[in-house]
């Protein structure tokens, strides 16, 4: 019996969309966490639900009991407290981690969870668990970083705990305690190739007002760019994969660290394609791209969010439209793919908005862009200044923050309409050469939603 298993309230039978697409990753977080309880010489078990059912895991638990930690994202709120009680039921001691988590941790405890872990959670882990055998669930009050319920069963939250330091210290993910092999088949199966996922770096030091830090905070901290090298290279050998997906926040946030990175990898001949996220004021620089390129970069994601430069400065983003569209079409002409990520609803967002918005995207037109209508996350700068509208129409229980409504906002029919607006005048846009009956038809379609939008405009949520 290990002293811990770990696992995650995610599976990929129950995601419709997901199956859809078909790219999942393993759960990084956690082989991280598996890596470094082993090196501290406890017996970890992974339970990856990615490609199993929620029966196989609650099978698991029936099976034995001890410590579950389950980690937590803003997606999985419902299933994780389902797999808290039924495994709270078996008799076991439930650590609950991640950013959903830490957002809420009374609502966590009182739905069967025993332990919040805060933050980042390695060091934190690892002390809770030479502690649970003497002290129990209830007198933890000298654990840094977490939050239990007490002896009289009040809330109790703990002093932070102090990042790691030496981010190198950290071995990499225990890659070998799941079926890593299995998200590649999937891969080649739908795509026709493998991806693998790694990080170089953890945090985010942007303030941008509706992302959560809920777990690094504002820090940044970069890894060694040899030992980021050496991960890649054992990732080459052991897996074999066609691509891999850097999965840092802003991948390009150290120019110096980009250039010895990449030099390290032309040193030992390693180029494997490649996908990331990065910001467009950190690609402003003709050497930046031309180094991702030599790379095997083949697309980088943008979150342009708007081409209205007054929302952009209101979600202080540190960006400008002529940044975003500079980067864009900078990246393409170095041959590298650009997706976009958009976003609608923003508090105090008019017309005049998203009309620049979709002058923005056909004028910019990149290869590929994704919307989404903003939605209040817990703990963020946004959702204190929308709070007092914010309104949840579900049980907790059975909701997530996205199902939060803004009281005052447009409604989700407008913004169908809009989305439809910005992608047939897009189509139209690009097809004006090339197919001009095509185009006369898409803009026709756009004018029809842009007319739609413009009678559901003054339609709010009440």
């Amino acid at each position: 019996m290990p002293d811990i298993l770990l696992s995650h309230g995610y599976f990929l039978a129950e995601d419709e969309k997901e199956r859809h697409i078909m790219k999942p990753y393993p759960p990084l977080g956690l082989l991280y966490l598996s890596a470094w309880l082993k090196q501290a010489g406890c017996s970890v078990e992974v339970f990856d639900g990615t490609f199993a059912t929620r029966a196989d895991l609650e099978a698991r638990l029936a099976r034995t009991r001890g410590v579950l930690g389950l980690y937590t994202n803003l997606l999985t709120r419902s299933s994780v407290i389902e797999l808290a009680q039924v495994a709270k039921a078996h008799g076991w001691t439930v650590i609950l981690g991640g950013p959903e988590s830490s957002n809420y941790p009374s609502e966590y405890l009182a739905s069967g969870a025993n332990v919040i872990v805060h933050g980042e959670g390695e060091a934190t882990l690892l002390e809770l668990m030479r502690a649970l055998p003497q002290r129990g669930v209830h007198r933890l009050q000298d654990v840094r970083g977490i939050s239990f319920l007490d002896e009289d069963g009040r809330v109790q939250t703990n002093a932070p705990r102090e990042q790691i330091e030496d981010i190198d210290s950290i071995p990499w993910p225990d890659r070998a305690a799941i079926d890593h092999g299995k998200y590649l088949e999937v891969w080649r199966a739908h795509h026709g190739i493998g991806s693998v996922n790694l990080i170089t770096a953890r945090g985010c030091p942007y303030r941008c007002t509706w992302c959560s830090h809920a777990v690094y905070g504002f820090t940044h901290r970069k890894r060694d760019h040899r030992d980021c090298v050496d991960e890649l290279e054992h990732i080459r050998d052991a897996y074999h994969p066609d691509q891999v997906w850097y999965a840092d926040d802003v991948f390009t946030i150290s120019n110096h660290w980009l250039y010895q990175y990449a030099a390290e990898l032309k040193r030992r001949s390693v180029r494997i394609p490649f996908e990331t996220i990065s910001r467009a004021d950190r690609m402003m620089d003709e050497r930046v791209l031309e180094t991702l390129a030599d790379m095997g970069c083949y697309r980088i994601w943008i979150g342009s969010e708007s081409g209205s430069q007054r929302i952009l400065d209101a979600m202080k983003r540190r960006v400008t439209v002529d940044q975003v569209k500079w980067a864009t079409k900078a990246a393409q002409r170095h041959g590298i793919k650009v997706g976009m990520f958009l976003m609608w609803g923003y508090d105090g967002e008019e017309m005049t908005d998203i009309e620049a918005t979709i002058e923005h995207v056909k004028d910019t037109n990149p290869d590929i862009f994704f919307t989404t209508v903003a939605y209040p996350i817990k703990n963020t700068e946004y959702f204190d200044a929308v709070s007092r509208n914010v309104e949840l129409r579900k049980s907790w229980f059975a909701a997530t923050d996205r199902d939060h409504v803004v009281k005052g906002r447009r409604t989700g029919a407008f913004y169908r309409e809009v989305d439809v607006w910005l992608r047939k005048e897009v189509d139209a846009h690009r097809l004006r050469e090339s197919d001009r009956e095509a185009s006369a038809r898409s803009l026709a379609e756009a004018h029809a939603a842009r007319s739609s939008a413009l009678r559901l405009q003054h339609e709010v949520e009440s």
